[in-house]
């Protein structure tokens, strides 16, 4: 069962103007957010990283560059961790947004959200969102699994509500409960998908100890425990 932290990109130009950038070109951390970037790389030194994706997008190779060379890794783009498409929502203020009759779905029922259509920019439904990034993090999980076993750490740099909308599936709410999650900038994530069970190891977390998240090696004692991927009932022995 492979660990995947999933890294929001660090604090953005467009988050300082309070602007829904989506895929729009140009927008790179802020001041703010290569400090909170630096800071996180920090703790990935020497941490027992396979492999690290990203979203194509500037924040997010910003974000990752220093993340992979503390770890010693390389970075690989994958367009299937790119922002959500927000269509005619691209580059607009949030204040403006909040007024619009689409945010109150967006907020109460995002199950049923779909971004207005736009000429210039991609526009998505939050579930076509959902279902492209929890389709890409299992199928990258898989490939981890198969070429590094079972215990891998993995990365995967992305944004907002990418996060939101995996640990919503990890944790069986489901996208109509995704605006309940949080993944401020520079924060990290954890899941471990299992047979059985997917298991939330860490949410919203601004400063993790990254080498936990290795999953324990079995022990000459644990043939009486649980087969791997079930939970342990009674909180198992750590």
């Amino acid at each position: 069962m492979p660990t995947v932290l999933l890294v929001r990109h660090g604090h953005s130009t467009a988050n300082a103007d309070g602007v829904l950038s989506g895929r729009l070109p140009g927008i790179h951390l802020s001041d703010r957010g290569r400090e909170q970037v630096w800071r996180l790389a920090d703790r990935f030194t020497g941490a027992p990283v396979v492999r690290l994706l990203s979203s194509p997008l500037e924040r997010c190779v910003e974000t990752a560059t220093p993340l992979a060379q503390a770890a010693g890794v390389s970075v690989e783009s994958d367009e299937g961790l790119v922002e959500c498409g927000y269509g005619a929502w691209t580059g607009r203020k949030l204040s403006e947004l909040a007024k619009e009759p689409l945010w109150s779905t967006v907020q109460d029922d995002p199950a049923t959200a779909r971004f207005p259509d736009d000429q210039r920019y991609a526009a998505e439904s939050l579930r076509e969102m959902a279902d492209r990034v929890v389709g890409s993090i299992r199928r990258l999980d898989d490939e981890v699994r198969q070429a590094h076993g079972e215990n891998a750490v993995w990365v995967a740099v992305t944004h907002g509500d990418l996060v939101k909308a995996v640990l919503a599936d990890a944790t069986g709410a489901g996208l109509e409960k995704f605006q309940r999650y949080t993944a401020d900038p520079a924060s990290v994530s954890a899941v471990r998908y299992g047979g059985r069970h997917t298991f939330l190891l860490a949410a919203n977390d601004l400063a993790p100890d990254v080498a936990r998240f290795r999953a324990p090696d079995p022990k000459p004692d644990d043939a009486d425990d649980a087969p791997t991927g079930d939970a342990a009932v009674g909180g198992g022995a750590g």
